[in-house]
């Protein structure tokens, strides 16, 4: 997790929705295969688009309540928040040209 930030229930509100800029947060459970497999593609694209865009994980397993607010009933589930509101919500394992248009779309 090089340039992606682990989110809390309890630092959610400080880290996602003050943001100045647009954040993506990844919910993830370690079961969750296709989860797995988009780490290391949004560890790239952290990188890549650290200037522009934050990319954070929550992991649902120990972080209960967001997800739950957030009505995540899949994983993995990227919700893109922009202003503290969320603008964008797409669900299941994307490719990294997925990824970079959806990125794209805010950055």
């Amino acid at each position: 997790m090089g340039n992606i930030t682990a989110v809390t229930d309890n630092d959610f509100e400080q880290v996602v929705l003050t943001s100045s800029k647009p954040v993506v947060v990844d919910y993830w459970a370690d079961w969750c295969s296709p989860c797995k497999q988009m780490e290391p593609i949004l560890d790239e694209l952290a990188t890549e688009y650290a200037d522009r865009v934050q990319i954070v994980k929550m992991d649902t397993n120990t972080n209960t309540e967001v997800p739950a607010q957030q009505g995540i009933m899949s994983l993995p589930t990227l919700q893109v928040w922009v202003g503290g509101q969320v603008v964008k919500q797409v669900t299941g394992g994307k490719t990294k040209a997925a990824l970079v248009k959806l990125l794209d779309e805010f950055a």
